[in-house]
């Protein structure tokens, strides 16, 4: 495989930008001369990706231990696809936390038995998204500050969820009086763990990001040698193969809700992994090319496998996808490296008992405040776009993801349609018209 890049060159004793690509030779799943360097990136990053994603593991409702699981198979898939065909470059693949209140709602509707089968639907719908390149579309069809919105709306959830693991005591240390010594100590060391990890994120987010996560884990697991503080506990379940097929009790009614809501998490998943695209290629060391619809094709593959151990949906994270490529990451080697150390952890998990939860706490917290934060881009949008995707991040809060999302996408179409036949006097077949003539036009000048 080669990549490419842009190259300039001088002209007239100027610097001019010429946008010819130049082919960059060597594979982008494995090259000799950056091995060390990916697999220190990928030792690295895999360090970083266990706390979170135990952290998105529980705020799924899903088993920690497969949530690791599916981080480490979508590793492989996404190895073997960059030397098939390569999607991104420096991406690290794992459980997204955009998704996480999500595959929490389809635990809460349909059981834990049928979200195999709801994964199944989900990467088979993103198969066909896949052969179609339908994911050009998305993006148009669904506005890029609504799902920043969803985010956002998402966010707060996570923020909210841990935020009782900074001020949670163990079970001995409860009293009748809330804030009892214990719960005031507990509070302290959790404000403080996570000024220490804002203070070193700021200072080496621009170099070294994960140093900022190792600081606190190792902290936190120091620190409980000395002082009783709640622990992360990782159930040691049996991971098995399973077809992944809906249970024999399950209605046509709720066999429909399950359609529909893979649908659902089909799309946003799709969508955030080319959000996520755009962002990884920018930050290519070797400003290589983005293939989104390849990306998709590594996603829909590990979601299908991941589907038969019960495992949960991946993409390719901006959080640890950004640190690989300042841990120092040229090819997917490291995303390899990065499965070696989860599926480690996988099979090990006595280990991740000596994780405190207040270190958990300020990592999934600054995830969700990452998340809020997002809705700083919809400002270029404009005051619509803006208001839009407020009101959107408050309906997924307060009334869920899937509803939120519709109510939203449904309300931003009847503000156009009354603005297009009300003040521009337009029929109503003719802003339909206008609507997919304008997505047909749009997407076919998408890359």
């Amino acid at each position: 495989m080669q990549s490419q890049t842009e190259n300039k060159s001088p002209s007239n004793g100027q610097q001019t930008q010429d946008t010819r690509p130049v082919t960059l030779p060597g594979s982008a799943a494995f090259q000799a001369q950056y091995a060390l360097r990916d697999t220190a990136a990928g030792l690295i990053t895999g360090a970083m990706a266990i706390p979170l994603s135990i952290g998105i593991a529980i705020m799924s409702d899903y088993p920690i231990k497969v949530g690791l699981a599916t981080v480490a198979f979508a590793c492989l898939v996404g190895w073997i696809n960059a030397w098939l065909r390569p999607g991104n470059f420096i991406g690290a693949p794992g459980i997204a936390a955009g998704l996480a209140p999500v595959l929490a709602l389809g635990v809460a509707s349909f059981g834990w038995e049928n979200m195999a089968f709801c994964i199944f639907l989900t990467s088979a719908m993103q198969a066909i998204i896949w052969k179609f390149n339908w994911q050009r579309y998305l993006l148009i069809a669904v506005p890029v500050y609504l799902v920043e919105g969803l985010l956002a709306g998402v966010g707060l959830k996570i923020l909210l969820k841990f935020s009782e693991f900074t001020y949670e005591i163990p079970e001995e240390a409860i009293t009748e009086e809330f804030w009892n010594s214990a719960r005031i100590q507990m509070v302290a060391i959790s404000t403080a763990g996570l000024g220490v990890f804002l203070f070193l994120f700021s200072k080496f987010k621009d170099t070294q990001p994960a140093i900022p996560y190792f600081v606190l884990i190792i902290g936190g697991v120091l620190l409980a040698q000395f002082i009783t503080l709640p622990m992360i506990f990782v159930e040691d379940i049996d991971l098995y193969l399973k077809l992944p097929l809906p249970e024999a009790d399950t209605t046509i009614i709720t066999l429909i809700y399950m359609i529909l809501f893979s649908a659902m998490l089909a799309i946003v998943d799709v969508i955030e992994q080319v959000m996520s695209n755009a962002a990884i290629e920018k930050i290519d060391p070797l400003k290589r090319k983005t293939n989104s619809n390849n990306s998709l094709l590594a996603i829909w593959i590990a979601n299908m496998g991941s589907s038969f151990f019960h495992g949960m949906t991946n993409l390719d994270g901006l959080a640890k996808s950004t640190t690989n490529r300042l841990a120092g990451a040229i090819t997917k080697f490291s995303v390899l490296i990065i499965g070696f150390v989860v599926c480690f952890f996988t099979f090990n998990t006595q280990y991740l008992d000596y994780l405190p939860k207040f270190a958990l706490a300020a990592i999934m917290m600054f995830t969700g405040y990452k998340m809020i934060a997002g809705l700083a881009h919809v400002t270029h949008y404009g005051p619509y776009a803006l208001m839009l995707a407020i009101l959107t991040a408050g309906l997924v809060f307060q009334v869920g993801i899937f509803e939120g999302l519709l109510i939203a996408m449904a309300l931003h179409g009847i503000i156009h349609f009354m603005v297009y036949t009300k003040h521009d006097k337009m029929p109503g077949r003719s802003v339909v018209k206008r609507y997919f003539d304008n997505l047909k036009n749009d997407s076919s000048n998408l890359q």
